[in-house]
């Protein structure tokens, strides 16, 4: 008797513990393959302050904002960038998100190189909607964000 009871719990058990792993489906919700996250902050907002560079150019691919850069430096390896929205939304159609792109530069030569840096702007999403305006101060235009 114990014997059986012995095969029944090893047949069992496999299927249980199949019955209660979670089924990851990646596929979904796969996060954007960007450099970092867009960060929502306000009083970073508020007080941040960028060095100059020059705008090269921008697209939006997905989840992901690609800046790229260009300004004076040794090699651009130390360069710090952070794309920080200011946390207001606009209540427009679509609505309005207000950022700033915040460089930081402590390379002291007149070399001038170019710099590539995408951002995430997934946690930028407004719930309802699947599209969003980006103002990004001193960007020539504002870009639009389209999102499922």
């Amino acid at each position: 008797m114990k014997l059986s009871k012995l095969i029944i719990v090893c047949i069992c058990f496999p299927f249980l513990l199949m019955n209660t792993t979670c089924d990851d489906n990646d596929d979904d919700f796969a996060p954007a393959e960007c450099d970092q996250q867009a960060v929502i902050d306000d009083v970073f907002f508020d007080t941040a302050v960028s060095a100059d560079y020059a705008l090269v150019g921008y697209s939006v691919d997905g989840d992901c904002l690609t800046i790229e850069i260009s300004a004076s430096g040794c090699d651009g390896g130390t360069w710090s960038m952070v794309l920080v929205d200011s946390g207001d939304v606009a209540e427009s159609s679509p609505e309005q998100r207000y950022l700033k792109f915040i460089f930081t530069n402590n390379e002291a030569c007149l070399a001038v190189f170019s710099q590539s840096r995408s951002f995430d702007l997934s946690n930028l999403r407004v719930g309802g909607s699947n599209e969003i305006i980006l103002n990004i101060e001193e960007f020539p235009e504002p870009i639009n964000y389209t999102y499922p």
